[in-house]
């Protein structure tokens, strides 16, 4: 499983993949998780399986997840509070859960 988290630069939002890595080798989770700014959305969707939008680039989330459902992706938008507590297990777990969504999986 690919995830990548989109978000206005990067910095903050590289933090929370370190978390979120850390929370996928503790659970046995095979994925690779990178951060990109949405100006790379379109390329980054088309490689990656789930795309998490940061809240600070909220304004953007309507106009992805349209994006990503047409091609069949998930995409979802992280909880402000949990961004900012950098709760990568949390955010991991609602990566796996839109990617099982979109594999059919139940969850």
């Amino acid at each position: 499983m690919k995830i990548f988290l989109c978000c206005a630069a990067g910095m903050s939002t590289s933090m929370l993949v370190n978390k979120m890595e850390q929370a996928a080798q503790e659970k046995g989770i095979e994925c690779s998780i990178s951060a990109h700014s949405v100006a790379e959305f379109e390329d980054c969707i088309q490689q990656n399986d789930v795309c998490l939008v940061a809240p600070q680039v909220k304004f953007k989330y309507e106009e992805f997840k349209q994006r990503a459902n047409e091609i069949g992706k998930g995409c979802g938008l992280i909880d402000m509070m949990n961004y900012g507590m950098l709760k990568g297990d949390v955010v991991l777990d609602q990566a796996v859960s839109l990617y099982n969504t979109n594999q059919g999986v139940e969850a």
